[in-house]
């Protein structure tokens, strides 16, 4: 049996006064044409970097959030899907509950950098838009309304809730 290797990142579940999700767009380039996946802020963990380490680095680099203590681990997400992460067999997710007041993301990050990313702009989400919405754009995890609303309304879970694709 193969060993699978998956990509490890951490993920920033940020959400301000309002109960909105700050989510990153990014645009995927396919064969078929690009899909547009909204997602948490985020991405790999460097070698011989730590879980939260990443998190603060990430969310510095992305959206110029710095955080001072280490938030609460809030969802767990394993998939095995190759061609989800270039490289990679899958992903490994690791989210974390972050409340702050609403800001306007502008990160370490140039544009070009973000681009390199895939990543290509912003937006804060109400959970009754992300539940409503029905265009062509994907989220990430795709039901990602309802761990949203469960940790809203139950707040942080004793432990880590499994998510799906």
């Amino acid at each position: 049996m193969a060993l699978v290797h998956l990509r490890r990142s951490v993920r920033a579940v940020v959400l301000d006064g309002n109960d909105r999700i700050l989510l990153c767009r990014h645009v995927i380039p396919k064969p078929a044409g690009p899909s547009v996946v909204w997602a948490a802020p985020g991405g790999g963990v460097e070698h011989g970097e730590s879980v939260l380490a990443a998190l603060h680095r990430e969310l510095r680099e992305e959206v110029g959030l710095t955080i001072d203590a280490d938030p609460p681990h809030v969802w767990h997400q394993e998939v095995t899907e190759p061609g989800l992460a270039a490289g990679y067999d899958g992903v490994i997710n690791d989210y974390f509950l972050v409340r702050t007041a609403s800001f306007h993301p502008r990160g370490a990050m140039s544009d070009d950098e973000l681009a390199a990313e895939n990543i290509d702009g912003f937006r804060w989400w109400r959970l009754p838009d992300i539940a409503d919405y029905r265009g062509s754009d994907l989220f990430s995890p795709r039901d990602l309304a309802t761990p949203l609303a469960a940790l809203i309304v139950g707040g942080i879970p004793a432990r880590a809730v499994p998510l799906g694709l």
